[in-house]
């Protein structure tokens, strides 16, 4: 009993260290791209490979599929991105997701202390703001070995353990059993790298065959899609259509592959890893991972109208037309600052613009003595109010944010620039 209640202890312990090492780096890698990934959406066209080749570099970057695809859906529901856009980003963040994968494989644990005091000794004493960015990927990149190092510490036992032993052969075969074993393992920890990590830990300590953890990993990807549904709650159709897409795409290819026995695609994972052994199965599990994903966007990609299409028909309806409010900004946005500064940048011109309309407007109403116009004065400036309060308030949640200096002056002198548009959106 005391075994279990340790090794419980140092697997959810271990599990903390690697995910907040995830996130440590992810928000590095984030505050050192900067304006860079701000941009990369701008530059979205209808071009699917593009839409593709954006999901993967962000979800990279961010170090999260989920936080790409809430981040997809806050854009569609601003109305800055398409459902076909939409599609081809998240299949990107799919493939993203596994470099994280592909990254926990390496044998880096042993460096962890290393990475730890480098990482450490840079944030704490060295003044410039792109070194301590530099020294926070590095002590994350670091504490992400470390928990993975303690997990696998921590499930070594299990493969002298004739219960689990016993329990991992029950599994063989039963492929929709570790689907759903997958399913909840990542719906729970809202993160398919975390599984994916918890799967690399066991199976380097020899106690999981490939066969047992392909299931386990399709079930990962199914699972991930929880987070993206759950922030589609009270946003508009289209991005509710964004989350219900990535969830399509996920069960369509955990079918495809699941049509296949398991043994073969294991064959097919074998023969593209170099290495063979136990030590090699971690290697082998982020193979799998990175080719389900690989496979699964070569062959949806060219068949997005016909996934939007089915959408639509299963979710009917369209989102209403120039609804008063704001447009660019969402509040799914605020896990990323760089984009949710540039979103709000963005909202502030597009106010701007208004206030300069209704000032036109006004003056003519004035020179020509007209009422309607007067009226359509009034109505403007109410519009423009609540872009103000709506920014205003959005400006206060996002100064709670990881920004850089650069951004937070510019942040405080918004708050004077929003209040000055307003007023001369006045009549």
């Amino acid at each position: 009993m005391y075994n279990i209640i340790f090794l419980i202890i140092n697997l959810l312990g271990g599990l903390g260290l690697f995910l907040y090492g995830m996130k440590l780096m992810g928000d590095g890698l984030e505050n050192a791209a900067g304006d860079k990934l701000k941009g990369i959406f701008d530059r979205i066209t209808s071009n699917p490979v593009k839409g593709v080749l954006t999901g993967t570099i962000v979800t990279a970057i961010i170090q999260s599929s989920s936080a790409t695809t809430v981040m997809v859906v806050g854009f569609v529901n601003a109305g800055l991105m398409n459902l076909y856009q939409a599609t081809s980003v998240i299949m990107g963040a799919n493939i993203g997701t596994t470099i994280t994968a592909q990254l926990i494989t390496f044998k880096f644990d042993a460096f962890a202390p290393i990475f730890l005091a480098i990482g450490a000794v840079m944030i704490l004493f060295c003044s410039k703001r792109k070194v301590k960015e530099v020294g926070q990927i590095i002590l994350g990149f670091g504490i992400l070995f470390l928990g993975l190092k303690l997990m696998s510490s921590a499930m070594s036992p299990l493969k002298d353990s004739v219960f689990f032993t016993n329990l991992i052969l029950k599994l063989e075969g039963h492929t929709i059993l570790g689907l759903l074993i997958g399913m909840m393992m990542t719906a729970v920890l809202q993160s398919s790298s975390a599984s994916t990590g918890i799967l690399v830990a066991l199976a380097s300590t020899g106690s999981l065959p490939l066969t047992v953890a392909i299931p386990i990993l399709l079930g990962n990807n199914i699972g991930t899609c929880v987070t993206a549904l759950i922030s589609s709650i009270g946003t508009s159709i289209t991005a509710k259509k964004a989350a219900v897409i990535h969830l399509l795409f996920n069960l369509i290819g955990a079918v495809i592959f699941l049509i296949i026995p398991v043994t073969f695609l294991a064959n097919i994972v074998l023969s593209i890893s170099p290495d063979v052994g136990a030590e090699a199965i971690p290697r082998q599990i982020a193979n799998a991972h990175t080719l389900f994903n690989l496979v699964n966007t070569l062959l949806l990609l060219p068949l997005i109208k016909y996934l939007v299409a089915f959408v639509n028909k299963i979710i009917p309806g369209e989102d209403e037309k120039d609804v008063p409010g704001v447009k660019y900004i969402d509040e799914r946005l605020l896990e990323t600052p760089a984009i949710a500064f540039g979103q709000t940048t963005n909202e502030i011109v597009r106010m701007g613009e208004k206030a300069k309309e209704n000032l036109k407007v006004a003056m003519n109403s004035f020179l020509q003595g007209d009422e309607e116009l007067i009226k359509v004065a009034y109505n403007n400036e109410k519009i423009i109010n609540l872009l103000e309060h709506d920014i205003t308030r959005y400006l206060v949640k996002l100064s709670n944010s990881d920004l850089g200096d650069e951004q937070r002056a510019e942040l405080a002198a918004y708050f004077h620039v929003v209040n000055d548009i307003e007023r001369i959106g006045d009549h």
